[in-house]
């Protein structure tokens, strides 16, 4: 679960109105770019460069944009891969239902899949960060052989602790009245939540009650994390609890994965560490030397 302060943005809070978007969308990295239909809601996708394809799936309450394209994963990618990155349904440019059911992350993941048939992509390597990485967890069980590796940043289980804040959260993403917010928790998320006008407050809500509970990478995985014989990289942030506390059992269950930790960072701030983005170029360039 992401662990966020006011600090952040509080003025966002007082002017995000309940369930505001925006009209206008954002620019896209390259040509192409489209909608592709997963479940009966449109996916939208941007993909660039050359190369062996590389899925990039980003965080709850982010986008494509904001994970990817700002902290700069994109232009340090395209130069050798062919990168595809989606809106997960409920962010960015995609479909935001208000139905709780369809947020779960096995469903979540076919968007990942419908996007991959849809560019005639068979295998790819995956990049995914927090509800992105819980999809790849899923993904990595039940559809291992449409990917070559995968690395996935700010995973790990969540704990009673963690479950118990969800309440805040949702009750701060449906305040009708923002500026009535006192809580500390809710007044963060729902900053963040408002960073992008983009952002179906109830939407969010809804998925963060069915996504939250479901926050186990082994059970998203099932019995076929055992036989997972691709690479792995896992990349935590060293204060990004309750992740960092927990994500052991992950690593102990898969063989052959490697665990990077970078100091001095948590959830949010290890997206655009550069040590983050190092970690993940050295662990490519190596994977292709070795083919």
């Amino acid at each position: 679960m992401l662990q966020l302060t006011v600090a952040a943005g509080a003025g966002l809070v007082v002017g995000c109105g309940y369930g505001e978007k925006s009209a206008k969308p954002s620019a896209p990295i390259a040509e192409p770019t489209g909608f592709v239909d997963s479940d009966g809601f449109k996916i939208y996708y941007e993909t660039v460069g050359e190369g062996d394809p590389i899925i990039l799936v980003h965080g709850w309450g982010s986008s494509l944009k904001d994970n990817w394209v700002s902290p700069g994963w994109v232009e340090a990618l395209k130069a050798t891969r062919r990168v595809v990155a989606l809106d997960v349904r409920g962010h960015g440019e995609s479909d935001k239902p208000h139905d709780q059911a369809v947020y779960s992350y096995a469903r979540m993941s076919r968007d990942v899949l419908r996007v991959m048939d849809h560019l005639g992509i068979a295998n790819a390597d995956f990049l995914g960060y927090s509800m992105g990485s819980f999809m790849g967890a899923s993904l990595l069980g039940h559809a291992r052989e449409r990917f070559t590796s995968m690395i996935l940043g700010g995973i790990g289980d969540e704990t009673d602790d963690s479950l118990a804040v969800l309440p805040k959260i949702v009750a701060g993403l449906r305040a009708k009245d923002p500026s009535q917010i006192t809580d500390p928790v809710a007044l963060g998320y729902r900053a963040y939540a408002c960073s992008d006008q983009r952002n179906d407050l109830e939407a969010l809500a809804l998925s963060a009650l069915q996504m939250w509970p479901e926050g186990f990478p082994l059970q998203l995985g099932g019995p076929g994390l055992a036989d997972v014989d691709i690479p792995i990289l896992i990349v935590n942030g060293e204060n990004d609890h309750p992740y960092i506390d927990t994500v052991h059992k992950l690593v102990d269950a898969i063989p052959g994965v490697q665990l990077a930790v970078i100091p001095d960072r948590d959830h949010l701030s290890v997206v655009t560490d550069p040590r983050f983005k190092d970690q993940v170029l050295a662990f490519l360039a190596f994977r292709a030397a070795a083919e």
